[in-house]
């Protein structure tokens, strides 16, 4: 027997204990993140994702379209930034869908999300810095958990919605693609009346095409 088997024989035999110690850890802490994630997939819950849609009202329908969706930690940069945005996502209730952020934290939180759809849209500020023909829209972003209706899943949500509809919905409940929207119609609803109340809680971004 070779100096290096014998001496990871001699490495076993006098930190066996630790070692055995340092597997169960493992074992335990990889069962137990299973069973969560079997947990959440049952009850639809992923308030560590962050999805950014798109909410109009087109012809008299209620339009959703999904803009990005990504891991909270990728859009914050920051673990502690992302547990926060979700523990305020479990505040959320029927009657405000809004996460609760702190005026203070807001605009660092909202900034993160808008960088990420800039990020998506720059070709157009490039052709308008050329000179080139763009069309350009004023829109409003914010942050969302939506608890009321039959939501299919839990998700920290970024609406974004064109300012001119934010600030002047129409009074007529719209057409919907799919029942459970009329949550959304809801959440219009709730969002615009804190717009006007709460602005902070709101980032105004520019897009262009």
């Amino acid at each position: 027997m070779n100096d290096a088997v014998q001496s990871f024989l001699d490495y076993l035999r006098d930190n066996w204990p630790e070692l055995l110690w340092i597997v169960l850890a493992a074992g335990v802490a990889s069962y137990a993140a299973s069973r969560r994630a079997r947990v959440r997939w049952k009850q639809h819950d992923f308030l560590d994702r962050l999805n950014v849609t798109l909410t109009t009202i087109q012809d008299g329908g209620l339009r959703i379209r999904t803009i990005l969706e990504m891991d909270c930690e990728q859009i914050f940069l920051n673990s502690a930034a992302a547990k926060t945005i979700v523990n305020l996502a479990r505040k959320t209730t029927e009657q405000d869908p809004l996460l609760p952020i702190p005026a203070a934290d807001s605009w660092q939180f909202l900034n993160a999300v808008l960088n990420e759809i800039s990020e998506r849209f720059a070709a157009g500020q490039i052709k308008r810095d050329l000179g080139l023909p763009v069309q350009r829209g004023e829109y409003v972003l914010c942050l969302t958990c939506e608890r009321a209706g039959d939501i299919r899943t839990q998700k920290v949500r970024g609406m974004l919605v064109l300012k001119s509809l934010l600030t002047s919905l129409p009074k007529e409940e719209p057409a919907y693609e799919s029942p459970h929207h009329v949550t959304r119609w809801k959440t219009l609803q709730q969002i615009a009346l804190q717009f006007q109340k709460q602005p902070e809680r709101f980032i105004e971004m520019e897009i262009c095409l």
